[in-house]
Formats: structure tokens, sequence, C-alpha cells
């Protein structure tokens, strides 16, 4: 899936987007989240932010397990309205454990967000979002 350019710049030039899941039994679920796009892929970390469960038993992790059809949603609110924007990425999820295509999503996670550069991630799960499909609106220039 190939985004224009001025649509991947949109996309990584955010620092962050939202991820819908829907459990088994057809039940929404929104989270921000930290994110990297790469080569048709939204990568993001299970990371070591307060969280009151493990990263595996996470809603959004039980959802993806269960139905693996995810959007990833990025957006920029303006009051001007004429600069209201989003892309939305949509595509199947699948969670990457410790293995070669794992580092090189913390490898760009961790350039993108610094915070990350301290954290204890690389036993962690990331989340893979093998995207199929995009929607764009607005002024994304």
């Amino acid at each position: 899936m190939d985004l224009s350019p001025a649509a991947e710049a949109f996309v990584r030039d955010a620092r962050i987007a939202r991820l819908a899941t829907v459990d088994a039994r057809g039940r929404p679920h929104v989270v921000p989240v930290c994110f990297v796009y790469h080569d048709g892929c939204v990568y993001s970390a299970l990371d070591a932010k307060p969280k009151r469960v493990a990263a595996s038993e996470l809603r959004r992790v039980r959802n993806l397990l269960a139905n693996p059809n995810v959007q990833v949603l990025i957006d920029r609110y303006d009051d001007d309205w004429s600069r209201l924007a989003y892309v939305q990425l949509r595509g199947l999820a699948s969670l990457l454990h410790p293995g070669h295509e794992h580092a090189e999503a913390l490898a760009l996670l961790r350039s993108k967000y610094p915070q990350y550069e301290t954290m204890a991630l690389a036993d962690e799960p990331v989340i893979k979002v093998d995207v199929e499909h995009a929607v764009v609106w607005g002024k994304i220039e």
C-alpha cells in the first residue's frame, strides 16, 4: 500500500495516532499510540508507560488476536478548519516477537521517540499493521 508523498509525510511527521481494534463480540476499542510508519506498515511498541496489566493482556492485544482487522487514525485539528486533515490506515495487525523485524521496528521507534532509548522493549511484542487501504481527507500538505 503506497501513500502519496504528501500523505506519507503527514503520517511520518505525526507524533501520535489512534489505534482502533474490535473484540470478538464486535465491541470497538480505541487507544492513542506512539507509532512509526515504514514500508507500508505501522509499528507500535508495547512499552513501559504505566499500565494495569501485562502487555499480553492489554485489550488492544487481546482484540487484535481475536480480530486482526484494525484502523490507525492520524489526524490534525486546527481552529482554522480549512487545515483539518486525517489519514486512516486500515489493515491487518499482528504481534512481532523478538527477531529481525522486531529489532528493526524498535530501532525505528527509538529514532522517532527519544523516550524509548532507555526503555526495556526488547522482550515485549511490537504491534505491526500491514496497511491494506488508506483514506486521506483534508489539507495534508
